[in-house]
Order: C-alpha cells, then structure tokens, then sequence
C-alpha cells in the first residue's frame, strides 16, 4: 500500500462509506418502524445497533478483499 498512495485513499472512503451508510441506514428504518408501531426509541436504538454491525461487517469484508488483492500483488 505504501507504493501507491490512492489506493489508501479509497480504502479509506469504502471503510468511512461502509460505516456510515449502514449505521444511517439502520437508524433510517428504525425511525421508520418507530412510526409505524407507535414505539417512540426502542426501533431506532436497534436500527442503530443493527446498522452499525452492518457497517463494521461490511468494512471488514472490504478491508479483507483489499489485503487480499494487495498480497497477490506482491
């Protein structure tokens, strides 16, 4: 990674993306089902819980696929 200084840039950004769009995502539904069900926080607090897994989830698959792919470079 130390050769090409882009290439940590985008992992970067997977990793920032991954983390935020799952855990606004889950905070997203949340809220929505809080509205449907007339349960004011308890679907937002797991939305977040379930959202940011989601997001740390996804940001060690995208983290293992680009340590793969920088190993078979080399």
């Amino acid at each position: 990674m130390g050769k090409n200084p882009h290439l940590a840039i985008i992992l970067v950004s997977a990793v920032s993306a991954n983390l935020a769009g799952g855990t606004l995502l889950g905070i997203f539904l949340g809220i929505e089902a809080d509205k449907l069900l007339s349960t004011k926080p308890i679907f937002t607090i797991i939305g977040l819980l379930v959202g940011l897994a989601a997001g740390i989830y996804g940001m060690i698959l995208t983290v293992n696929k680009f340590t793969e792919r920088e190993k078979s470079r080399e």
